[in-house]
């Protein structure tokens, strides 16, 4: 008997046969079906950060204890600019305002904002934990504790050493960039594959025991507690552009470091085997995001006290609107980061006009709720 011609397989139901003309190859399955949302940054969302640095530039210098008009501050403020002579209307004393007292505050808490932002938003890429914070790895308590000494010792030498203005920022970075050194070293502890949450607990520790020092020491100066928890609390007060020159290398040095390893988050993001397997280092990769992101955050935290969760507000939100990817949520998180505290600064400094609260009591008004929101959130979002 002559063999019979072999048939074609039958197609399952709702299966497309490839042999029929305009039929479509079969694929995973429907989800793979929709083409995937470009990770790239859009150029709406850059114009937006763009637009929101420039609207906080301009509040902040128009705003204060004596108010200027928005439209002749832009002007002064584009009279800056090499080329342009525009009329602003500004008598000589209130250019003197715009130019050395509110400028540089302004400018100061746009870096500020952007690193503590950009901050944040690489140690939550690095934990792969959307709670992660700039102050992590013990930076806050290095700080505090040096600061709180640096006050008492200033004290008991009859002021000599606080009256100097580098002598503050410098024991904060001092202090913030020892705590994290120590980090470093109490989770080396755990051997050469030692994972993430090896560096959070150490953090922890050195946390604890820095903070079990400051409340020792201010227990024994109770007449300095005012000065030391007036720079806890956090503060953008500044005379001229001292504290802009002293923060801009580091704000330089932490932005390229961290933006040119953008791609790499993406990658630490699905595993440090599949990381391994594409050609990255996932350790030496993790450890230098994290050490640019800490002398970004010793920088701020130097110049500005401490203030909390701009790092988990700024880099969350636009997670939640522009996207996952790092490509996307770094450089935004620089640009409205630091529109948000120029901004949030504007609320301290006028909200009880003519006294000022503290920034980062305003920032703590803000991020509580929004901690509650992320807590709710956190295990619907894709790191």
């Amino acid at each position: 008997m002559a063999p019979r011609e072999a048939q074609p397989a039958p197609h399952p139901a709702g299966t497309p046969d490839a042999s029929r003309p305009g039929a479509r190859p079969p694929g995973p399955g429907p989800r793979a079906a929709a083409p995937p949302r470009p990770a790239g940054l859009r150029k709406r969302w850059l114009l937006a950060g763009v637009v929101a640095v420039l609207v906080a530039l301009v509040a902040g210098v128009s705003l204060g204890p004596v108010s200027l008009p928005a439209g002749s501050v832009a002007a002064e403020l584009l009279n800056l600019l090499p080329g342009v002579h525009l009329d602003s209307g500004l008598t000589e004393r209130e250019i003197a305002i715009i130019t050395e007292l509110r400028l540089p505050r302004v400018v100061l808490g746009l870096l500020v904002g952007a690193l503590l932002a950009l901050a944040g938003g690489c140690y939550q890429g690095v934990f792969r934990n959307p709670l992660a914070d700039p102050y992590l790895l013990g930076v806050a308590a290095g700080a505090g504790f040096a600061v709180t000494a640096a006050i008492v010792l200033g004290a008991g030498a009859g002021g000599a050493l606080t009256g100097l203005p580098i002598t503050i920022p410098l024991a904060a970075f001092v202090g913030s960039l020892g705590a994290v050194a120590l980090t470093y070293l109490l989770g080396a502890a755990g051997g050469r594959d030692r994972s993430p949450a090896t560096l959070i607990l150490a953090g922890v520790a050195v946390s604890a025991f820095f903070a079990a020092g400051q409340t020792y020491l201010l227990q024994q100066h109770s007449d300095n507690i005012q000065q030391v928890y007036s720079w806890l609390l956090g503060r953008l007060a500044t005379a001229g552009w001292h504290d802009v020159r002293l923060v801009l290398p580091y704000f330089l040095l932490t932005a390229v470091l961290v933006l040119l390893h953008r791609r790499e988050l993406d990658v630490l993001s699905v595993g440090d085997d599949e990381a391994t397997s594409l050609g990255l280092h996932p350790q030496r990769s993790r450890y230098l995001l994290i050490a640019a992101a800490s002398l970004g955050t010793a920088a701020a935290v130097s110049a500005s006290g401490l203030i909390g969760f701009v790092g988990i507000i700024v880099p969350h939100t636009i997670r939640l609107l522009a996207g996952a990817s790092h490509r996307v949520i770094l450089p935004l998180s620089m640009l409205f980061g630091g529109a948000f505290l120029a901004l949030t600064d504007v609320v301290a400094r006028t909200a009880a006009a003519p006294a000022e609260i503290p920034i980062g009591v305003v920032t703590a008004l803000l991020g509580g709720p929004f901690f509650v929101l992320i807590l709710r959130t956190a295990r619907r979002v894709t790191m």
